[in-house]
Parts: structure tokens; C-alpha cells; sequence
């Protein structure tokens, strides 16, 4: 099997979708590049992400989940934006032609687009280290998108679901923690299966100041926020929303420390004036979405960190960098 043959079974002929105006395909995989019709009165949001393995994701996780993964982290960038997902492109580095791996990468892969509606429409194969590149594009009504820059003195801050729960589940994969049954199913599942918040993206862009995926770890995330905003953020410790399995797992205190750095949750954070602020009740009943508020945009610079008594918490996270 060589590279069009490869391409033509795994990913054109079995899961893409023909070409058609209810697509926005005009020209879909074959061809040198994709055809794409916008919607009208709609602006193209563009996002990719590049995932290694040994970095992003530990070298034994199954083919399946790494699928999955790989388009689901590039799909929170357009929750965040609050964007509708509409297309993606897939350059994939594979080390020799695994039937069997690439036959779960691509059930699992597809098996995310399917729940997102989101079409393959091309993208390349090579020889190489497993390394996956996925770009996404999606769509929002002409200047209906989020930013970071939004945020202003006295917004909340708030937080979709749990965070803390993707880097135990890491944690688990490399033995660095022990959980069973149903509890090491949950945080397993929160790494490799992450939940791109596109509803609660789209329901935010009417709502909020500013909004960003929580990828690198909170206190790093909500700095890009503070600092595109040239504000700062105080966080209340004690509000970090975590799970129970990850309470059971390392106890509240140390879950919430753990979630201040802990990346690949892939929940929104988000800032919201005072005057909108009673409407997320209706929204988030409506989403079946925990969120709560978690701090305050503030004067100055950067992110701090308040204890239960008030006193300042020493976090010298800085979330996941590359290079350093």
C-alpha cells in the first residue's frame, strides 16, 4: 500500500463526505487543495495544532484515542472562539503502514467529526516519528468571535466543568498514580477523550468579555487573558472547581494545587461583566454544564492566587512551555 492508496482507504473513501453545498465542499480530497464555499454573512476562524508522540501523548496510548484526541484539542481552539466547526485538514507522519493502527487512528478520528459535525476535506501523509497535524477551520457571524483582549476591571472569571483531571490522567498512563474501576476510566478518559465545550462556546460569544481553552494550565491560560487585557486576575484557591474522582485520588487541597498548573483539560475560561452575569444561570442550565466563578480581573499585571484566609498561595507555574 503506498501513500494515495493509504489515503484513499482510511480517510476519502470510507469517512469523508462528498462534495455538496450542505457541506460548503465545492472540491473535497483528490486534488491538490480543498474548494470551500463560507457561509454568507460569516467570518473563516482557522486554528492547527501539532501533536508528537512522546510529548502530547504517551507512545503506548491506543490508535483510537490518539485519533480522537487529535481533532478534539484542535476543536476547543474554536470553542474558545466560539466558533462553529465547519472543516478540517489532516498531515499525518506515520513510522511505516500499520493496517491495523491506522483502521483504529481513523475510527477514532472520524469518530470525533461525527460528533462535531466537522468534514475532512485533505491534508498529506509522510514517513516519519508519529506526529500528527490537524487544522481546523470553523465559522461565526461577522464579528460575533471571542478574544482575549476583552476582559475588563471587575469581570468574573469563571471556568467550565473540572480541570486537574487530564494531568492525572497522564499521571495513571505513566504510573505516577494508581486508581481503579471507575475512577481511573474517568481521569483516563479525560486525557485521551477530551470534550471540545463547542456549545458552551457559542452560547459564551453573546456573553463574554473574553474566553480561552485551558491547554498549557490555568494560571498560564488566564495570563495570556490578563495580559492581552493589560489587567491582572485574582483567583480564589478554594473555587478551582475538581472532580470527585480526582478529589479521591490526591484530596481537595492538593487536586486544586495540582489544577492551578495542570494542562489538556481543554474547559473554557472565561470573563463576564457584571451586568451579564445572571444570565449564565439559564445558559448553562440549558448546556447540562457545571461552571463556576473562580476570581476577578483586577489592576495590573499577571495572576494571583488567593488561600481560603486571603493570604497570597506561591504558584511559580507557568504552565507547559516547549523549549524550556
Amino acid at each position: 500500500m503506498n501513500e494515495f492508496e493509504l489515503i484513499h482507504h482510511y480517510f476519502k473513501q470510507r469517512y469523508s463526505d462528498a462534495a455538496g453545498s450542505a457541506s460548503g465542499i465545492s472540491l473535497g480530497i483528490g486534488d491538490d487543495a480543498a474548494v470551500l464555499q463560507p457561509t454568507l454573512g460569516c467570518q473563516t476562524v482557522v486554528a492547527v495544532d501539532t501533536l508528537v508522540s512522546g510529548v502530547h501523548f504517551p507512545e503506548n496510548a491506543s490508535a483510537y484515542d490518539i485519533g480522537w484526541r487529535s481533532l478534539a484539542v484542535n476543536l476547543s481552539d474554536l470553542a474558545a472562539m466560539g466558533a462553529v466547526p465547519r472543516w478540517f485538514t489532516l498531515a499525518l507522519t506515520i513510522p511505516s503502514i500499520n493496517k491495523d493502527w491506522l483502521q483504529a487512528f481513523s475510527a477514532g478520528l472520524f469518530g470525533c467529526a461525527q460528533d462535531y459535525n466537522i468534514k475532512l476535506v485533505g491534508g498529506d501523509t509522510t514517513a516519519g516519528p508519529l506526529t500528527l497535524s490537524v487544522q481546523v477551520v470553523g465559522e461565526v457571524a461577522d464579528g460575533n468571535y471571542l478574544t482575549r483582549s476583552g476582559a475588563r476591571e471587575g469581570d468574573s472569571v469563571y471556568l467550565t466543568g473540572h480541570i486537574g483531571d487530564a494531568m492525572a490522567g497522564l499521571g495513571i498512563m505513566q504510573n505516577r498514580y494508581s486508581a481503579g474501576g471507575t475512577q481511573r476510566e474517568y481521569l483516563l478518559n479525560r486525557f485521551m477523550k477530551p470534550t471540545p465545550r463547542i456549545e458552551a462556546g457559542l452560547a459564551l460569544s453573546r456573553l463574554a468579555s473574553a474566553a480561552i481553552d485551558i491547554s498549557d494550565g490555568l494560571v498560564a491560560d488566564l495570563g495570556h487573558i490578563a495580559k492581552a487585557s493589560q489587567l491582572s486576575a485574582q483567583l480564589q484557591l478554594d473555587k478551582i472547581p475538581v472532580s470527585n474522582p480526582l478529589i479521591e485520588l490526591l484530596s481537595r487541597g492538593t487536586a486544586q494545587q495540582l489544577a492551578l498548573s495542570a494542562g489538556d483539560d481543554y474547559e473554557i475560561c472565561f470573563t463576564v461583566s457584571s451586568e451579564k452575569e445572571q444570565q449564565l444561570p439559564g445558559v448553562f442550565e440549558k448546556l447540562q454544564l457545571n461552571y463556576s466563578r473562580i476570581g476577578e480581573m483586577k489592576p495590573g499585571t499577571g495572576v494571583s492566587v488567593l488561600g481560603e484566609n486571603g493570604t497570597q498561595v506561591s504558584d511559580r507555574s507557568t504552565g507547559y512551555q516547549h523549549f524550556s
